[in-house]
């Protein structure tokens, strides 16, 4: 029996394993998991900001509405850490009333703004981050002022 060279051995064993097409699937998910994965956990995480900025829109209209009104629903608004602490409870969210600020001499009426930054978790990208902030004045009624 006679020796083939190396050469034409590896060569033929090559091609055999380019015709195998037993593993093609794994290859091509392997391939793409990493695209998949950071577009499903990219898309949660745009969801979790844009609920965080619907939280702090939120809970600022509604610590201004309190301010100006300064009725029985909010009674325990009378300073200005009560109202930024006001506005935080009212979130439904993470925020803190160290977020918040609020302004009773507005030339525009009572003013709640909030700031809030969130670093977004997204696999293989951890320095993205997203700034949110909102603003709401509202005048208080003619024969009424801003809490104090």
């Amino acid at each position: 029996m006679m020796q083939l060279p190396i050469i034409y051995r590896i060569s033929r064993r090559l091609r055999a394993l380019v015709r195998d097409r037993r593993a093609n699937t794994a290859v091509e998910f392997a391939l793409a998991a990493p695209c998949i994965f950071m577009f499903i956990f990219g898309t949660i995480e745009v969801g979790y900001a844009l609920w965080m900025q619907n939280a702090l829109d939120y809970s600022v209209a509604a610590a201004a509405r309190c301010a100006s009104l300064n009725g029985s629903a909010c009674a325990v608004v009378n300073s200005n850490s009560q109202v930024t602490t006001y506005a935080a409870n009212e979130s439904g969210a993470s925020l803190t009333s160290a977020a918040l600020t609020y302004t009773r001499t507005a030339g525009c009426g009572c003013q709640v703004t909030g700031a809030f930054t969130i670093a977004l978790d997204i696999p293989w990208d951890n320095a993205l981050s997203v700034n949110l902030s909102s603003s709401a004045c509202i005048a208080p009624p003619p024969s009424a002022s801003c809490a104090s």
